[in-house]
């Protein structure tokens, strides 16, 4: 189980911090990613995290703006937002590979859990 929270109204330039708490099983050796899905449009990887936090990735739009980490103690994923844009209006929704790996999918295909999203929007 995988439980999105963070998500808020926000105005433009501000920030947020999305967490991902799991429960149930220990995720503390899967890779970790952020989706997000805006109205009309199809979900996309915003960020991932490898199992050590060592190894990240980002969408090219929230490169320098957003940062992903993990507790891995706490069983939870951080995605903290900065500079926020309106565009950056969307659910946005965490997800977990199913096995233990080094690297960081990029699609959502290859991730298995998923927690149900969080909204974010960003007023301009």
């Amino acid at each position: 189980q995988l439980q999105a929270s963070g998500g808020g109204l926000v105005q433009a330039g501000g920030s947020l911090r999305l967490s991902c708490a799991a429960s149930g099983r220990s995720f503390s050796r899967s890779s970790m990613g952020w989706f997000r899905q805006a109205p009309g449009k199809e979900r996309e990887f915003v960020a991932g995290i490898n199992w050590s936090g060592g190894i990240t990735y980002y969408g090219d739009s929230v490169k320098g703006r957003f940062t992903i980490s993990r507790e891995n103690a706490k069983n939870t994923v951080y995605l903290q937002m900065n500079s926020l844009k309106p565009e950056d209006t969307a659910v946005y929704s965490c997800t977990g590979s199913r096995f233990d790996i080094d690297y960081v999918p990029l699609k959502q295909l290859e991730y298995f859990y998923w927690g149900q999203g969080t909204l974010v929007t960003v007023s301009s």
